[in-house]
């Protein structure tokens, strides 16, 4: 499982277009050779290219989920007295074929295909379901007359009637060229184009998929491409934008930034680029860094600009942002190019105007955007890796010192050591003049060390010493790094050049020193440090002459080493293939089996030893040191304590510790002391101002009430956090990644928490209370998590990017001997902060910030209780960190105005998107995005987003059989995943479902029965899937609990429950192997926020609200107890940790305990019994258990919440 890859985009000189993958080394020719492009410009999802023709061209990549269109038309009738429903209306009624509005006449045969690149998926076909509720058969909906509220049900009043036809068709040319075909008015077809640009689908709160496509023309107009979205890639027409004089090239990025150049030598910005407009309003000059060269190129970022003026020299723009899009200065760069291209997180290439090699600029950064050097990216072409295949095959022959073979290898020493500024230049023929001989030992490698370091060092690229470095490197540096260049590829300097690591000049000050000065006094090129055999190895053309470069969809990761920099041997690429054939799951085998070895091996030896006393005296170490806790009297405050820490090793071996905290009461000195061994849970809080975390022992879970500390800085915590997590495992002799059957818990603040369950938590004589149960946590930050019995463990996170649990164990706080070294990756996640600006309306200035007295704030949170602004509010927790400005949020359930405001009678109320007369408050929505970086056992599963997922909770598989998977994408989609198995829980690929709405909740049951939640809250049960036909072949609709709008759903082994949006749990009676849709839903409790119900049908759930002796709690995992094949419902509730729990998932607890005797035989049987409703019809009384404890009970505010 690699890390996921994006592409870097370049045009040769032949008008070949090649690509080059982030994790890859070779520059890949892009399909339809025939064709031959000038310019290309890519996004993340696809790449848009002007060939030689001057057409216009785009290529969107394939991906799992097809890009599908739905076309509609409605059939409209009239009753009439003699006929009853006919086509005949009155000549005031609307087309018997319309829209939705019945303003457009539509007609089935008037729909065709926008382009030849389209087809039909399927014939016209009528469209039964209104709202998720079937109508009858026909799919008519009736009303009184048109427009009106229309109904599934015939009424005697119902004089007109509708249905709606339906036809999808899907976007057919992926991975290939595809010519967009001019629909426009002949009279208004623009001229050929010769520059292109896209980006813009990351605008604040824009449509998904949405993106911009701006074009120039020969005779210098600026074009936009109107409608360019997900589901149609295309576009629909050039619409031409004024400009203030005549442009030459434009450039779009990612979010709002729009800059093209004149001809004249300036810059003009594109100004209110908004959702709303994305074409923006106006444009605004800004002037060429240098008076007696204009700009003949620019580059934009998210926000940055980069520009190349007419004496080929690159500027930099200082103070660009989305408040100031025209920036405040230039900033001159050392180096020439012909052109400059920006990358998704602001990294840059260039084409060199001498060499005409493509250059990535290193030292690109957040805090340091301009960057550090430009480095050559000198990757062979695929093409090129035949004419390594003799090396290959002579090295894998064990012919390892001959000469040829040593003439053949590269002289790698040079490359990634060299100095940190590189500067695009072309040596004077130095490295091909040089004889082999020289050029090897020169470079310090002789024969036998170069063939001792293939050997034994196999990497492919060493971090850059100018990634490491500080900013300016020191005179002796520069100095020494200088006489290594001189000695190994230019013996006759003339000249010394003084450089620091950071080529930046205040623009007019100091003049910049050309490429030809470097060149001719140092040869100092990253192409000249080649070896004779590597540039045989391309023949004449050593390497390609390139004309464009797009890194508009290239996001390179900080962390990841590129593999850019070196040219691949033949050897590393065999060595490289023989490491692929182990897989992780072979490697951990043999570790286990070398740790079986070796705890063998200290039993046999400390046999004969047993007799002797210890010749050390049971060991004690203590840590001490200053925090903060949360008082348990009233008035609850901070107070500074004495925290220590005492562990202390048993006769047995046994760890245990004892945590102390000293504080002073009435000037008194006293303590409370915490056995380790009885901890249950330690949880860092949700805090904006305190580092703070907080311990749970069984009653401390009772009460709601923990033990609270805080410290002054973040390391601090993370120290404790790891160092109390560490003696609590020890102390419980809990170590190495969770078991198959563990369950698995999220908190509201994202952490991850996962607990070994004991064979008694289920059944047996004495069960286990779900408060005794221990928690640790893994590493990462995930919104939710679902796992099965065989391993296989997915999340979702908060931006909805999907993750695979890799294996190991620790990661983010937890260092050391409580974290695995290996299967720990970085991981990122963003999430969105609401607030709310509130208004009240009054007579004289209409609505306005001044409210009434018993208002709420003006700006607050959801409830209103909460004073949030712009200025005080901080990310959840110091660990956050803002990466956008505030905005305003148009997605508010209700829906909103165009300014996003949403109407009621009084706060609070039901809001609505319309205002009305009777509405005398407003509200409005502000999001601001931030993100979490850690690290943890998770690997991301690119590139469809997802919204839900299920995994299969047990079957009979073996390990290599495939794993039923099935995922909600983010936008509605339902997706099986193929491929999953133990040994890759990656799988392989997406299979899409089709539906006719978009769907939020899915779960696969033991027997491969899908359930599903559609957005309206209906719920869908998937027909025959199997191993065989994993996708199903068709939805039944199964009506919902009346009058209740679902949610959720978990399906078990055979039991079905579902969760509405008021918080109902509800279980389906009547589920047989003939019937698995079942017949009724029965209510089993209120109060719910989440549940997860497991393979051996144990109810598990996130309560919203349960009451403890000391407080209340909100988000709290509670169990259902008395769960057994006569009893599906179960009979009453065991409240475990909380508050602040948002998810939990016990799929994979498929541990059985030993049964009572008493109990009947049948219980083993897992089919469900036919009279099973009835069985159970006269229990309801008892099982609907509410698990709010009084609704009266007000939340307590020292309560902790994650």
């Amino acid at each position: 499982m690699a890390m996921p890859s994006s592409l870097l985009w370049a045009v040769d000189i032949f008008g070949r277009v090649y690509t080059l993958s982030t994790v890859g080394q070779y520059w890949e020719l892009c399909k339809d050779t025939q064709l031959e492009f000038k310019r290309v410009s890519a996004a993340k999802q696809c790449c848009w290219a002007i060939a030689c023709d001057h057409q216009v061209y785009t290529f969107v990549f394939s991906g799992d989920v097809p890009i599908r269109y739905q076309e509609e038309t409605y059939e409209n009738q009239r009753w009439n007295p003699v006929g009853g429903f006919c086509e005949k209306l009155l000549p005031s009624d609307r087309w018997q074929w319309s829209d939705v509005s019945g303003l457009k006449h539509q007609q089935l045969d008037s729909f065709t295909l926008p382009s030849p690149h389209w087809e039909w998926e399927s014939d016209w076909y009528v469209d039964e379901n209104i709202a998720g509720e079937p109508t009858e058969k026909g799919g008519w909906t009736y009303a009184i007359d048109f427009p009106s509220t229309y109904t599934k049900d015939k009424k005697w009043n119902s004089c007109v009637r509708r249905r709606r036809w339906i036809r999808y068709r899907r976007y057919k040319s992926r991975d290939v060229w595809a010519k967009v075909a001019l629909r426009d008015d002949p009279d208004q077809l623009p001229d050929p184009f010769n520059d292109i640009s896209i980006g813009g689908w990351e605008i604040t709160d824009e449509p998904l998929g949405r993106l911009s496509v701006w074009a120039v023309s020969l005779q210098g107009r600026v074009w936009y491409r109107e409608n360019v979205c997900h589901h149609n890639p295309e576009g629909s027409m050039w619409s031409l934008i004024t400009t203030p004089g005549e442009v030459v090239q434009i450039s779009c990025g990612p979010y709002d930034l729009l800059w093209a150049t004149l001809w004249e030598g300036q810059a003009i910005v594109r100004e209110g680029i908004d959702r709303n407009n994305p074409q923006g309003i106006s444009w605004n000059i800004v002037e060429s860094p240098s008076s007696e060269n204009g700009i003949m190129h620019v580059s934009v970022g998210v926000d940055v600009v980069w520009c190349v003026t007419k004496d080929r020299k690159v500027w930099f723009r200082r103070g660009v942002n989305s408040h100031n899009p025209c920036g405040t200065s230039w900033i001159e760069m050392v180096g020439e190019m012909m052109m400059v291209t920006v990358g998704l997180n602001n990294q840059v290439w260039g084409i060199g105007c001498d060499d005409r090699a493509i250059y990535f600029r290193q030292g690109v950064t957040p805090s340091e955007l301009s960057g550090k050097t430009w480095k050559a990216i000198v990757c062979g072409r695929e093409s090129d890796r035949s004419q390594t295949g003799s090396s290959t095959s002579l090295l894998s022959a064990g012919c390892f010192f001959t000469d040829d073979i040593q003439n053949q290898s590269i002289v790698q020493g040079d490359a990634d050591t060299s100095s940190d500024t590189e500067l695009p230049s072309v040596p004077a023929n130095s490295a091909s003049a040089a004889p082999v001989g020289a050029a090897v030992s020169s470079s310090g490698n002789g024969t036998g060390k170069q063939a001792a370091e293939i050997c034994a060092d196999l990497t492919v690229d060493p971090p850059d010493a100018a990634q490491e470095e500080a900013t300016v490197a020191s005179a002796s540096n520069e100095k020494a790094n200088l006489e290594i260049h001189k000695s190994s590829t230019n013996p006759n300097p003339s000249a010394e050049l003084q450089w620091t690591n950071i080529d930046l000049k205040e623009a007019q000050k100091h003049p910049v020193l050309s490429i030809s000065t470097f060149a001719e006094t140092s040869s100092l090129s990253s192409l000249g440090i080649f070896s004779v055999g590597a540039e045989e190895q391309y023949g004449a053309d050593e390497h390609p002459l390139w004309a464009w470069v797009s890194g508009g969809g290239c996001l390179v990761d900080l962390h990841s080493p590129l593999k850019w920099f070196t040219v691949p041997s033949g050897l590393s690429s065999s060595v490289q293939s023989l490491s692929l054939s182990i897989t992780p799951a072979q490697t951990a085998a043999w570790r286990k089996q070398i740790f079986q070895q070796l705890s063998e091996r200290t039993k046999r030896e400390l046999e004969n030893f047993r007799h002797y006393e210890q010749a050390i005296e049971q060991s004690v170490w203590v840590k001490t040191g200053t925090l903060q806790w949360w008082r348990n009297w009233k008035p609850y405050k901070w107070m500074d304590v004495r925290v220590a820490l005492e562990q202390f090793t048993g006769s047995d071996g046994m760890h245990d510790s004892i945590l102390f905290i000293y504080y002073m009461y009435h000037e008194e000195k006293k303590y409370i002391h915490m056995f380790l061994n009885e901890v249950t849970i330690i949880v860092e809080v949700l805090n904006e101002a305190k580092h703070s975390f907080a311990l749970y022992t069984p009653e401390r879970t009772k009460q709601r009430w923990p033990i609270r500390l805080a410290a002054t800085t973040e390391q601090e915590m993370h120290d404790w956090l790891s160092l109390l997590n560490m003696s609590c495992c020890e102390s419980r002799r809990i170590q190495g990644p969770p078991s198959h059957h563990a369950i698995w818990s999220v908190t509201c603040k994202g952490d991850i928490f996962v607990s070994e369950p004991s064979p008694e938590l289920e059944a047996g004589p004495q069960l286990m209370p779900c408060d005794q149960m221990f928690w640790r946590q893994v590493g990462g930050h995930l919104r939710l998590i679902e796992c099965n019995n065989k391993g296989i463990v997915w999340g979702i996170g908060y931006d909805h990017t999907a993750w695979v649990y890799t294996g190991g164990y620790g990661g983010g706080f937890i260092q050391g001997l409580a974290s695995s070294a290996d299967n720990i990756y970085t991981q990122s996640d963003v999430k969105c902060v609401y607030i709310y600006e509130n208004q009240r309306w009054n007579p004289v200035t209409g609505y306005s910030s001044r409210g009434l007295p018993t208002d709420r704030y003006m700006w607050s949170d959801a409830s209103g209780l909460q004073e949030c602004t712009k200025m005080n509010t901080k990310p959840p927790s110091p660990q956050w960190s803002w990466v956008s400005d505030w905005y305003i949020d148009f997605s508010t359930s209700g829906g909103t105005d165009r300014e996003g405001w949403q109407y009621a009678a009084d706060f609070p109320a039901s809001y609505h998107g319309h205002k009305t007369m009777k509405d005398f408050v407003r509200r409005r929505r502000w999001a601001r995005k931030c993100k979490i970086v850690t690290n943890g056992p998770w690997l991301e599963v690119p590139p469809v987003t997802l919204w839900d997922v299920s995994i299969i909770p047990s079957s009979d598989a073996d390990d290599e059989e495939a794993v039923a998977l099935w995922a909600i994408s983010d936008k509605g989609d339902v997706l099986c995943r193929l491929g999953v198995t133990q040994q890759n829980p990656a799988g392989t690929s997406w299979l899409h479902v089709g539906t006719d709405q978009p769907f939020i909740s899915i779960s696969i049951g033991a027997f491969y029965q899908v359930w599903a939640i559609a957005r309206d809250g209906s719920a869908f049960y998937r027909g025959s899937v199997s191993p065989r036909i994993p996708a199903g072949d068709c939805w039944y609709h199964i009506p919902s609990p009346q009058k209740q709008k679902l949610k959720q759903v978990s399906v078990g082994r055979t039991s079905v429950f579902v969760l509405d949006k008021n918080g109902n749990l509800w279980y389906r009676q009547g589920i047989t192997p003939s019937y698995p849709q079942g017949s009724t839903w029965d209510h089993v409790s209120n109060n719910i926020r989440k549940m997860s119900v497991g393979p051996l049908d144990q109810v598990w759930v996130i309560a919203d609200k349960v009451q403890g002796s000391h407080s209340l709690s909100c988000g709290t995992v509670c169990h259902r107890t008395g769960v057994q094949p006569m009893e599906p419902k179960g009979l009453s509730w065991d409240y475990g940790i909380g508050g602040g729990w948002e998810h939990v998932t016990v799929r994979g607890n498929a541990t059985v305990a030993s049964r009572s005797t008493t109990q009947d035989a049948s219980e083993e049987n897992p089919a469900v019994p036919r009279d099973l409703a009835d069985g159970s019809e006269g229990k309801t009384e008892h099982t609907k258990t509410p698990l709010m404890v009084s609704e009266s009970q007000e939340l307590d505010r020292n309560a902790v919440n994650c």
